[in-house]
């Protein structure tokens, strides 16, 4: 095996938001070398990392360049400029996930054509180029309101995804490639992740259950485990199985999920990275899922994905009317209760529901967690000072 730890070896991250700080504590943990590359110099992993690069993760000189510099790169976000990594692939860089995984995924239209094309259940979709090819379509009734839209590129924690309701919502959509999908009643949105490394070695972790904010389409809580019947919870992770062994991924895969009026499982959309359902692994389970990362990369194996304890995670998010440099009003309030761990992301001002730190709950009993996090999410605010 390969000496990772207190080496000259270089690992390479792109992008250095909130995922990739997290994952810093890890190789931290370990001693291994982390260079990191972002085009913020205010990025969250600016100050912590062994070495940061300022760059478009979207530019390929940028990318490629970077690659060059490590021994192995791995991404903290999907959005990054694929004909890079597949120069460097060839060039005999590891790179994972797979340059040929971030471009599938990266593209909510080629993702959804590869499930239906491995027969993974999912919603029924149609893509569309531009908007008016859209509005055509409608109005030789290809399909029918309600649908949901999303954009097909560069969407993140909710945005660019809309549910169309009247002819008029049609008519405020962007202009854009995207897809629509049928708009699915469901009883419980889940979420399973699935790490495997290059030996082929998989796991995954227990189902989650995620409560979303109503407006901003952003999870407010992630509940594990699921609160469902066991055999659903079977369901949902065999079909993650069989999304991760269709892809054949090196390293975590978030397969999100649908849990229909039926109780079939049907998948929403997957992430080939850790991941926000993924947070409460840090305190609640055996192997924190910013490790499990580090171990599928680095072809390590893998570790035990268990829960302790039932945990709960509550995002911290930028309260609407409050823009500029980030105010945590009540938090020693939320320090006072048992069980409860604030992780702060370490980004300066606040914004109306940008992501700026999350909250861990722990508990013996996933009802009296639930109740906490609730206090917990009616106590801390997100503000800024100026307002």
């Amino acid at each position: 095996m390969k000496n990772y730890f207190s080496s000259d070896f270089k690992l390479g991250v792109l992008g250095g938001g909130q995922l990739g700080r997290m994952l810093l504590a890890e190789t931290q943990k370990y001693d291994i070398y982390t260079v990191i590359l972002d085009a913020s110099p205010e990025a969250p992993c600016t100050q912590i990392c062994n070495e940061f690069h300022i760059g478009n993760l979207l530019d390929f000189d940028a990318v490629y360049n970077f690659g060059k510099l490590v021994d192995v790169l791995t991404i903290e976000i999907e959005h990054v400029n694929i004909d890079a990594l597949y120069q460097l692939e060839k060039e005999g860089l590891k790179i994972y996930p797979q340059p040929s995984v971030i471009e599938i995924i990266q593209h909510k239209g080629k993702q959804k054509d590869f499930f239906v094309k491995n027969n993974i259940p999912t919603s029924p979709h149609q893509r569309f180029a531009t908007k008016s090819e859209l509005i055509t379509a409608f109005e030789n009734n290809k399909f029918q309101i309600p649908f949901v839209w999303k954009s097909a590129q560069f969407g993140y924690d909710g945005t660019g995804v809309k549910v169309v309701r009247t002819e008029n919502d049609i008519q405020n959509l962007a202009d854009t490639d995207c897809i629509i999908e049928k708009l699915i009643p469901f009883k419980n949105e889940l979420a399973v992740i699935v790490a495997r490394n290059a030996n082929g070695e998989v796991k995954t972790y227990p189902v989650v259950e995620m409560e979303f904010h109503p407006e901003a389409n952003q999870v407010e809580y992630v509940i594990c485990p699921a609160r469902i019947d066991a055999s659903v919870a079977t369901k949902a992770r065999e079909i993650a199985l069989k999304v991760a062994a269709s892809f054949k991924h090196v390293g975590l895969l978030a397969v999100e999920l649908f849990q229909t009026e039926s109780d079939e499982i049907l998948v929403n959309e997957v992430a080939p990275r850790t991941h926000n359902s993924g947070h409460y692994s840090i305190e609640a389970s055996y192997t924190n899922q910013f490790e499990q990362h580090l171990r599928t990369v680095l072809n390590l194996p893998l570790g035990n994905t268990d829960s302790k304890v039932a945990g709960i995670m509550v995002n911290l998010v930028g309260e609407e009317g409050f823009t500029g440099d980030v105010v945590y009003e009540n938090i020693e309030k939320v320090l006072q209760i048992d069980g409860v761990t604030p992780h702060i992301y370490g980004k300066k001002t606040t914004k109306p529901f940008r992501k700026m730190g999350h909250v861990t709950i722990v508990n013996t009993d996933i009802d009296k967690a639930r109740k906490t996090a609730q206090k917990v999410k009616e106590t801390i605010r997100v503000i800024s000072k100026n307002n």
